[in-house]
């Protein structure tokens, strides 16, 4: 069953004829499971169809990606491991400023100076050991073909509450892997804003939380490589603020909680507090973990005039809600989720091959879900396809759905399973098409 969205000048003459034509008077296959009733877009009882536009401008006050590092050569000071031992290399005039203290392969350095900003360049290999870093002043660090396991805390654990840029040095292989047990938020934490520049390949293991946390915003820049989460006891990206993607390919695997994971501070003044924004790059995500989400943006906390925003502009997600993955949403928004512009076209794969979830303490029973917006769902552009496979799962769930352009497939093969399932209404624009068994 489809429905094809016809410019709203034309609506009136030509719209039993052309939904006739498009859709077929009733669909008689009946869906997998206990939708029974068949949408006709023509008749208003059941398709809600009306031509109310939605400004998705809000996205317009992106930053631009600033690209990569540069720092003066003398001030830049060197950390390079050996096994059980790790050496720092620092020039005698910025020793005033820059305090460090090594313990086997334990690095720990303390920056006081407020004035000029420092990189640090990470590099060599441990099994035992860590870098922790404490400033008040942006700064920025290069990983240079660095592999650090921990047995005590995190990896990689930046202390600072400002802007905090890391290179991965293009053509290099970098590692970093947590304890098992220990107070750290992550394998890679960052106390401000993080933004990730360079080719080089990253792989992060964490093994008591998340593998990457940024407790502020955090942002990939176009030129990032590989970024492999190989593993996560909780969140494999954790964020506070917004999270900008503009570019690389970030692959996520044996999540212990959600994929990626992205709050809204109730008191930031970030002009792009509680947003999620994709202008590139790929991920790719398989969830086997029940009542998670692959891609997650949380309201905030007791401020409700924060509506959050999640904006696909391009580059392409590929979702897998594995049969163990019970009652877990793919893709989840607790605000608005806008698919595509009217320029860019994103390719959006979800399948959905898990069932329900009951809640132990309420004892209600979820669906797995491959599209969720607790407002509005709009596809602007692109190619978005959910399969719906599971038994009771649901391809897509949302308040309200906007089609302006680009397309929608969804399938329901599940056993009692749902195509489309709506609160309000299905609203028409100029173009797009949206194909799937829809429930009200």
């Amino acid at each position: 069953m489809q429905h094809k969205i016809i410019p709203y000048l034309l609506l009136t003459a030509i719209a039993t004829t052309s939904f006739l034509v498009g859709c077929g008077e009733e669909d008689s296959v009946t869906p997998n499971g206990t939708d029974t009733t068949t949408v006709n877009p023509s008749n208003p009882d059941t398709a809600k169809t009306d031509t109310t536009q939605i400004d998705t401008t809000g996205q317009d006050t992106i930053p631009a990606d600033t690209g990569e590092i540069v720092i003066p050569v003398d001030s830049t000071i060197h950390i390079a491991w050996k096994g059980t031992t790790a050496e720092v290399t620092i020039d005698d005039k910025l020793k005033d400023a820059i305090a460090y203290n090594v313990v086997g392969a334990d690095v720990t350095i303390t920056n006081t100076d407020e004035t000029g900003e420092f990189l640090f360049v990470l590099s060599g290999s441990t099994t035992d050991g860590s870098f922790t870093y404490n400033g008040t002043y942006k700064t920025s660090f290069q990983f240079s073909g660095l592999n650090i396991t921990s047995s005590k805390g995190a990896a990689v654990d930046i202390e600072c509450g400002k802007r905090v840029k890391l290179k991965l040095e293009d053509g290099t292989t970098n590692s970093l892997s947590d304890a098992a047990s220990g107070e750290q938020k992550a394998a890679l934490y960052c106390r401000g804003h993080l933004e990730i520049s360079g080719g080089g390949d990253l792989k992060i293991t964490g093994n008591a939380r998340h593998a990457l946390a940024s407790k502020e915003y955090l942002q990939f820049k176009s030129s990032v490589g590989k970024i492999n989460i190989a593993k996560s006891a909780a969140d494999g990206i954790h964020c506070g603020e917004f999270l900008e993607m503009n570019g690389g390919t970030v692959t996520l695997n044996n999540i212990g909680a959600d994929g990626i994971q992205v709050e809204t501070d109730a008191d930031s003044d970030e002009s792009l507090n509680g947003q999620f924004i994709m202008n590139g790059g790929s991920i790719n995500l398989t969830m086997s973990a029940q009542d998670t989400k692959g891609i997650r943006l949380d309201a905030a906390e007791n401020n409700t005039s924060i509506v959050p925003q999640m904006y696909i502009n391009a580059g392409s997600i590929t979702v897998n809600l594995t049969s163990t993955a019970l009652g877990s949403k793919a893709i989840a928004s607790d605000g608005n989720l806008t698919i595509g512009t009217s320029t860019t076209s994103p390719t959006i794969n979800v399948t959905v091959a898990a069932g329900t979830y009951t809640d132990p303490s309420t004892d209600e029973e979820n669906r797995a879900t491959g599209l969720k917006a607790d407002q509005t769902l709009t596809i602007a552009g692109g190619t978005t396809t959910v399969a719906a496979t599971g038994a009771k799962a649901r391809g897509v769930r949302a308040t309200t759905l906007v089609a302006t352009g680009g397309t929608l497939t969804v399938t329901n093969t599940g056993s009692k399973s749902q195509g489309i399932k709506l609160d309000n209404t299905f609203v028409s624009g100029q173009g797009g098409t949206v194909q799937g068994n829809f429930k009200y």
